[in-house]
């Protein structure tokens, strides 16, 4: 592991996605209900999505500085997506929530880990 994130950008960028996401699982939009619903996520549990992903913007921020922080909170996300993806594959979801959101994302996070955390 590097003593700091190397090149910071790509911390960065997915701290910002994390953001994005947090603020779109708030009310939450439409697709990302359709998600949770698709995936039988229960409904008294959605409101844990937006805390989760403002607390990953947060890990990977500080990680820029404490990189222990960045790789734990870059791998948690690897994890939350694997959970995701098996989700919509124990739920039969093959479409554009498996594919693009959920492996999309796992593939980034893997990428950040491996890129600027050298890992």
């Amino acid at each position: 592991m590097r003593d700091l994130p190397d090149p910071v950008w790509p911390v960065v960028v997915l701290a910002l996605v994390q953001v994005g996401d947090g603020v779109l699982c708030l009310g939450p939009v439409r697709f990302v209900r359709e998600c949770f619903e698709g995936v039988g996520f229960p409904r008294g549990w959605w409101w844990v999505a937006s805390p989760v992903k403002f607390a990953a913007a947060v890990g990977l921020v500080v990680g820029v500085w404490v990189p222990w922080l960045g790789v734990v909170t870059v791998w948690a996300l690897v994890l939350y997506f694997l959970v995701a993806i098996s989700a919509h594959v124990r739920a039969r979801d093959f479409g554009r929530n498996l594919f693009l959101n959920a492996v999309g994302m796992l593939v980034i996070c893997v990428l950040v880990a491996l890129y600027s955390f050298g890992l």
